[in-house]
């Protein structure tokens, strides 16, 4: 039976589309989740929503208990996961409010936990293969949902994810383009390597809500107008996965 995790996913906890909603407090192996899970269904489809830095937004990216998230949903027997993200725009063409869905992803991160194991079983190294860290079904449905929509959006991207919770430098900035890095943001590839270690398909679809600093004729990013540009596409973001929710079998 399908069981949809979702991670971010701002609005869906609204009762018009979250069926039969109820929080429960839950407890991993690796310490409690970073929110109360809210559990519901949409389209008849059970969901699992986590709130990826606490629903107030207290947590920042660094301290999330990203294996804790994963393993909640593992527990609860998600057999998907999708997440959504604001991200800045690493290339013209991605604009405000552009929907990325990602394909790849870099790690630039230095003091998380990116493994479930701690020490592996004797004989019996981990080691999991990541070419391909996104659902291929997952982003295909990301894309029709997104084309029936009439959203922009842009079919691949890669996402270079970065320790925070400060911005990049202009330097940081531009050898990250120089990278091969379309967008950037400060979780998804922590939560990418743990939900394929956990054997769960996972994909991603991140918004465009700024040019980080590359772009030196605009401003440098601020966290107000990240906000703002999240804000004004939440019912767009909401049409996306509940679009794509319908599809998944």
């Amino acid at each position: 039976m399908v069981k949809i995790g979702i991670i971010g996913g701002s609005g869906l906890d609204d009762p018009d589309i979250l069926k039969d909603a109820k929080d429960i407090e839950v407890n991993t192996t690796y310490g409690k989740p970073t929110s109360p899970l809210k559990m519901g269904k949409i389209y008849d489809v059970e969901v699992v929503l986590i709130a990826r830095h606490g629903r107030e937004h207290t947590i920042p990216p660094t301290q999330v208990n990203y294996r804790a998230n994963i393993q909640a949903l593992r527990d609860q027997g998600c057999t998907h996961i999708l997440a959504t993200t604001a991200c800045g725009s690493l290339r013209e063409k991605i604009v405000r409010g552009d929907f990325v869905i990602l394909d790849q992803f870099i790690d630039f991160t230095r003091l998380r936990k990116l493994s479930f194991y701690e020490k592996f079983p004797p004989g019996d190294a981990k080691h999991t293969a990541m070419a391909r860290p996104y659902s291929e079904e997952l982003r295909i449905f990301l894309i029709e949902s997104a084309k029936e929509l009439g959203l922009k959006y842009h079919e691949k991207g890669t996402v270079v994810t970065i320790e925070g919770p400060r911005f990049s430098t202009i330097a940081e900035s531009k050898m990250f383009r120089s990278w091969g890095a379309d967008v950037i943001n400060m979780s998804i590839a922590t939560e990418t390597m743990l939900a394929n270690e956990a054997g769960i398909p996972y994909a991603a679809v991140a918004m465009s809500t700024d040019y980080d600093c590359w772009k030196e004729d605009e401003a440098p990013v601020t966290w107000e107008e990240i906000l703002e540009v999240f804000g004004k596409n939440v019912s767009n973001v909401i049409a996306l996965l509940t679009n794509v929710i319908k599809k998944i079998k």
